[in-house]
């Protein structure tokens, strides 16, 4: 089961932003190095996954972030970390995935998604 275009662009306006959003429904239009890139991931990511039955936002949240942190994906994280907290993740549970991560993930993966998460909590680096 896919989404419609315009469910899929619902999702990302909500998880991540109006902006990404709108990004992502332009690059259809642009013919650049890589522009079908957002295509692939607005239809195949958000459009395919994110809206099947089954799992909740907030669990494929968390389940994205585990994997994220495993690839050491750091720019992902720095886009799906807000959108877990938009998912309904507290700041605490993010905390207990890195630590849980650096278990099976190695303490390098969870170190490095560590400080991706303070950018998103600045007063709580300290």
């Amino acid at each position: 089961m896919s989404a419609s275009r315009e469910e899929a662009l619902q999702i990302v306006t909500e998880m991540i932003s109006p902006q990404v959003a709108n990004i992502m429904a332009c690059a259809a239009t642009s013919t650049g190095f890589g522009s079908h890139l957002p295509t692939l991931a607005l239809e195949n990511v958000f459009g395919a996954l994110w809206c099947r039955p089954g799992l909740n936002r907030r669990d494929r949240s968390l389940l994205t972030l585990g994997i994220l942190i495993a690839l050491r994906a750091t720019s992902e994280l720095s886009v799906h970390i807000p959108a877990a907290l938009n998912n309904g993740v507290t700041q605490q549970e993010l905390e207990e995935v890195i630590y849980h991560a650096s278990a099976y993930a190695g303490f390098p993966a969870a170190s490095a998604a560590l400080a991706v998460a303070r950018q998103s909590f600045p007063e709580a680096a300290a």
